[in-house]
């Protein structure tokens, strides 16, 4: 049994994005999902999000628990059974530092979650980050800060634009252990409120990896900040996944 709903609150949302070239994005991308484009690219990036007062809907604030946590993801379309399409994320990996996230993780609630390490110093505007699985596969570190400049070199052309690229991919679809299922979540935020972060510097396993992303078919694009926000993670149903052996699903 899995709950339906969890609540608690966002006390910082890092969201660092890449801009990915087509043939790549396609590639990387499991069916029934197709990349996103924005400007000509695809849209991909790691979620960094400090989670607290976490516990299932209903219950009080004080049984809640803290979490730093981490999803690399990549903004996709897929069809409902009805041919309706959607938008959200693939998430080919979450990680995290709590002990019941990782055992609660596709058990109670979506998500599997891998074991991580992080170090975080956290100064209200600057943001020093740093991340290391148990398993090896994922070291990331991040260091930026909150910024009034929306960045003249991103493929969007405001804040607002990129603001709205990503509330409009509020689902997110996660590999798991089963490679006949994707795990779905959605994120219900009391509001959408995003600014700049500037990023003095960026490094992640992941988008460093050539037999994922060539050279030069991954570049990094701007980030984003939201902080205390209100929330509920609200699971959604299960996604069929068509096994194709071009895609680089399960990789990570």
């Amino acid at each position: 049994m899995k709950f339906g709903q969890i609540q608690g609150v966002i006390r910082r949302r890092l969201l660092i994005n890449f801009r990915v070239d087509a043939e790549t994005a396609t590639r990387m991308v499991p069916a029934p999902f197709t990349p996103k484009f924005h400007d000509g690219s695809a849209i991909a990036g790691i979620c960094l999000i400090r989670l607290e007062q976490v516990r299932p809907g209903g219950l009080p604030r004080w049984l809640g628990f803290s979490s730093e946590n981490a999803a690399h993801r990549i903004a996709v379309l897929w069809n409902d059974g009805d041919g309706t399409q959607r938008e959200g994320v693939y998430i080919p990996r979450r990680d995290s530092n709590f002990w019941l996230s990782q055992l609660a993780g596709g058990r109670l609630f979506p998500g599997e979650q891998h074991p991580a390490d992080f170090k975080v110093t956290d100064g209200g505007a600057a943001v020093s980050l740093s991340a290391r699985s148990r398993d090896g596969a994922m070291t990331l570190s991040v260091e930026g800060c909150t910024s009034d400049t929306f960045p003249s070199n991103s493929c969007f052309d405001s804040l607002a634009s990129s603001s709205a690229f990503f509330e409009a991919g509020s689902v997110g679809y996660s590999d798991t252990a089963r490679c006949d299922r994707f795990d779905g979540i959605q994120l219900a935020a009391s509001r959408w409120e995003v600014r700049p972060f500037e990023v003095k510097h960026v490094e992640s396993s992941f988008f460093e990896d050539e037999s994922v992303f060539p050279r030069g078919s991954v570049e990094f694009d701007h980030a984003l900040v939201m902080r205390d926000l209100e929330h509920r993670w609200l699971s959604q149903p299960d996604l069929v996944a068509a096994i194709d052996s071009s895609s680089s699903r399960g990789s990570f």
